[in-house]
């Protein structure tokens, strides 16, 4: 069924995404009273008990684990930094050599079962309009959703960034972004250049550099490295800078983007070793390779564009939400254009812990906006 010719569901609150914010923000509408949304005949309803609340949780991935379920199997437990577990139900015990994509699909399908989530997928949000007396559409591949608010969860998995170079079209050679990256192993005596100074960028590298006939690291900026622990100081300073951002309207940061990279050991030897031998971002793309102005020019068979992701919020366009400086300005998890929704898990809460903290935060704002205006408004 699609949304086209077809009655709208009527919900009090649509949760778009069913990653770590989604799942939050779900977790707190239970525990405030809500319900998710059951599907009853018609004929049915005055038969039952119907919450005075209820919500709907879409997911278009097509099984438990948000974008988790999709990291390259060489990203194992152990390997990943700062996972938080979700409210009232701990991740313990996990395997650290178990790939983190099989481990956090279990631990989400196991959260959705403990507080009966009740999440509808696979579901592609289409887009979200204005609609009648004050609610808003949800045009989805399962139909449409008539909802009173809003929460966008969608994360940024989706949008992986690729940028432009002069000459992209005549590379002979395959290239790849982080999110189809494969493991190391397909990288066997092949020359690889690695764009981008993040996480994924480091670990990429290090991983395929024994495999690789030569690898070369290419960023925009001169990575930083971070020497000591991370600690709530720092953590709330590089949060600060995004929340800045965000509040001015423009197009959010990551958070890992202004705290730098972690010193550890493995850096410091790949270091060493000169596969984190970084070179300034080249001008252009030849057919066999990478070149500069200045008449340097690498030979490579692959390009792995580590270069990040960007918010998939594409289905908020009719909502005209975009400040000009492109990015969606927020109150808190909340849309400074449109109060009836809330973005989680965007700018500065694109974190496992952050999440967390703005579902619940948009949760709160959301009840106070049911109680304020009756559902016939």
């Amino acid at each position: 069924m699609n949304s086209i010719g077809a009655a709208a569901r009527e919900v009090d609150v649509v949760v778009v995404g069913a990653g770590q914010a989604g799942l939050s923000s779900a977790y707190h509408l239970r525990r405030t009273g809500s319900e998710p949304k059951r599907d009853l005949p018609e004929h049915d309803l005055a038969e039952h008990d119907l919450p005075e609340h209820d919500f709907v949780v879409l997911e278009h991935a097509p099984q438990a684990g948000g974008a988790w379920q999709f990291r390259w199997p060489s990203l194992t437990y152990g390997k990943v930094h700062g996972m938080h577990s979700l409210p009232g139900l701990e991740l313990t015990d996990a395997d650290p050599g178990r790939p983190s994509s099989e481990v956090i699909a279990e631990y989400f399908a196991t959260y959705e079962r403990r507080f009966d989530l009740r999440v509808r997928r696979p579901v592609d949000v289409h887009a979200v309009r204005e609609g009648a007396a004050g609610r808003l559409l949800v045009e989805t591949s399962d139909g449409t959703w008539s909802a009173r608010a809003l929460i966008n969860a969608t994360g940024t998995w989706d949008r992986p960034f690729w940028p432009r170079l002069p000459g992209q079209e005549t590379f002979r050679g395959r290239q790849l972004h982080t999110a189809q990256y494969p493991g190391p192993e397909e990288f066997a005596g092949l020359r690889v250049v690695v764009v981008g100074g993040g996480a994924s960028g480091t670990q990429h590298l290090m991983e395929i550099a024994p495999y690789a006939a030569g690898t070369t690291w290419v960023t925009r900026r001169p990575p930083v490295f971070r020497e000591g622990p991370f600690s709530e100081d720092v953590g709330r300073a590089a949060v600060a800078l995004v929340e800045d951002r965000v509040r001015r309207g423009l197009p959010p940061q990551s958070v890992v983007s202004v705290t730098g990279l972690p010193l550890n050991d493995a850096i410091r030897q790949a270091c060493a070793d000169g596969v984190l031998d970084r070179l300034p971002m080249f001008d252009r793309i030849t057919p066999d390779g990478v070149a500069w102005d200045d008449g340097r020019h690498v030979d490579a068979d692959v390009i792995l564009w580590a270069t990040g992701f960007r918010a998939a919020i594409d289905h908020l366009a009719p909502l005209r939400l975009r400040e000009p400086g492109g990015g969606i300005r927020l109150e808190g998890t909340r849309a400074a254009a449109d109060p009836r929704v809330h973005l989680v898990g965007y700018g500065p809460s694109a974190s496992t812990i952050g999440a967390n903290r703005a579902g619940r935060s948009a949760v709160r704002d959301i009840r106070r906006l049911l109680a304020e205006v009756p559902a016939t408004a």
